[in-house]
């Protein structure tokens, strides 16, 4: 495959003569976190994708021993608005999310292999794949309980869509992860394989997806799909209020601090 655009902390692999592309989040040595470089160069990838005439397939991978491990907390985990404007904090709060969100606007399949670990709102990233490769090893789910947070990216509306309403609020609730064969069990992911083979799996099922009938697939994602843009964006502007609420609690500098101190947190519901 060649690189049809590519930035430093994301690359877009154009589709080959297979029709299969791949986007590559590629800052290993952050766990491939939601910078704003990185979620710039990642609407800048799926813009790319979604131009690419030959593209019957999308992979999402990352660099590393992660897929993504969600918030930057060393950085900022808000940002202004795509055009720049002053926001709100519910604005600023969705604004990180929408780069992620704009998967859901992709005409093709696209698959999820996930390379390592899937947290946050790198799960939320996950989640929005049509379909989801996992790493024996890895660990996925949101823990942002544990972090005096309320989830974003649409996680409480699509998380109960795969695995029912039970597992998602106790996965919520708990802010425990899972591991790759809990997950698969739970419906999370549709198989489990070793970190080395997420990326080939994927590459395979992509590959047979892509010599099926291109306009019969991509309409049947549209009536597989019917809706869910529209609902995940609607979702997660909820949950943008509600997160930007929960993180100007002191419960939420104390589960960041103890994140970043390797902690427990004590949580005082202040």
């Amino acid at each position: 495959m060649t690189a049809a655009s590519a930035t430093a902390a994301v690359l877009y692999e154009a589709a080959s003569e297979r029709g299969v592309g791949v986007v590559r989040l590629n800052r290993p040595d952050n766990r491939n976190s939601m910078t704003g470089e990185l979620l710039d160069a990642f609407a800048v990838a799926i813009a790319a994708a979604q131009a690419d005439s030959q593209l019957r397939c999308l992979v999402i991978t990352g660099s590393g021993p992660c897929f993504s491990a969600g918030a930057d907390f060393t950085s900022i985990i808000q940002r202004d608005s795509a055009d720049g404007s002053a926001a709100t904090p519910s604005a600023k709060s969705y604004a990180m999310y929408q780069p992620f969100l704009s998967v859901l606007d992709i005409a093709v399949p696209v698959i999820g292999a996930l390379n390592g670990h899937t947290v946050g709102g790198g799960f939320g990233l996950a989640l929005v794949c049509d379909v989801r490769i996992g790493a024996q090893g890895a660990k996925y789910g949101a823990n942002f309980a544990k972090l005096g947070l309320h989830p974003g990216m649409a996680i409480t509306m699509m998380l109960p869509r795969l695995v029912g309403v039970s597992r998602a609020a106790e996965m919520l609730y708990s802010g425990e992860l899972l591991d790759g064969e809990t997950a698969v069990n739970y419906g999370v992911l549709s198989r489990v394989v070793a970190a080395a083979e997420v990326l080939p799996a994927a590459m395979a099922l992509a590959t047979t997806i892509a010599q099926n009938a291109p306009l019969a697939v991509r309409s049947i994602k549209r009536t597989l799909n019917r809706g869910l843009a529209d609902a995940a964006r609607t979702a997660a502007r909820d949950e943008a209020y509600a997160q930007a609420e929960s993180l100007a609690t002191a419960d939420a500098s104390e589960g960041i601090a103890a994140l970043l101190a390797k902690r427990p947190p004590v949580f005082q519901g202040k």
